[in-house]
C-alpha cells in the first residue's frame, strides 16, 4: 500500500494526473509557480522522489525528463480507501460510519460502481428477481432515471 502523499507531492501528482500526459519539470514549475514561489530545483527533487516511490516513470529527453503517471488518480484513492479500511477493527462499522458520512450523489455513485463491479448478469438478474416478486429489488433505481 502506498503512503500518502505529501502536501507538496499531491500538489506536484495533481498537475500530473490532470494533464494526463509526459511532463517536464520546467512545466510542473510554472504552473505551481501561480500560487507559490518555489524553485526548480524543488520540483525537480519531488518529481525525482516520485519517481523512486513508484508513482511516475521517466523517459530522457535531452538533458532533462518527461515524468508520466503509472496509475490514475482514482487508484490512488482506492488504495488509500482500502489501507484505511482494512486497518479497522471492525471494517462493517467502518462502512457504515463512511457511507454515514456520503451525500446522497456519493451514495448514488456508490450505487453504480456497485453495479459496475458486480457486472451485468447480476443487474439482470435483480431484475429478474423485480419482475417476479412484482416489486422494487430494495437499493436498485427505479427504472428510467439513468442509473
Amino acid at each position: 500500500m502506498p503512503r500518502p502523499l505529501g502536501e507538496l507531492e499531491d500538489a506536484v501528482m495533481t498537475r500530473v494526473w490532470k494533464w494526463n500526459r509526459p511532463v517536464t519539470v520546467r512545466e510542473v514549475l510554472e504552473d505551481l509557480q501561480q500560487e507559490r514561489s518555489i524553485a526548480y530545483t524543488t520540483v525537480m527533487t519531488v518529481l525525482d522522489n516520485l519517481h523512486q516511490k513508484g508513482w511516475v516513470r521517466r523517459e530522457a529527453e535531452g538533458r532533462a525528463y518527461r515524468y508520466e503517471a503509472v496509475s490514475t488518480r482514482a487508484a490512488y484513492a482506492a488504495a488509500l480507501m482500502n489501507d484505511a479500511w482494512s486497518q479497522s477493527d471492525n471494517p462493517a462499522a467502518a462502512l457504515v460510519a463512511f457511507f454515514g458520512m456520503m451525500s446522497e450523489e456519493q451514495r448514488l455513485s456508490l450505487r453504480d460502481a456497485v453495479r459496475i463491479v458486480q457486472g451485468p448478469e447480476t443487474v439482470e438478474a435483480a431484475a429478474d428477481t423485480t419482475r417476479e416478486t412484482g416489486g422494487e429489488n430494495p437499493g436498485s433505481a427505479p427504472e428510467g432515471d439513468g442509473r
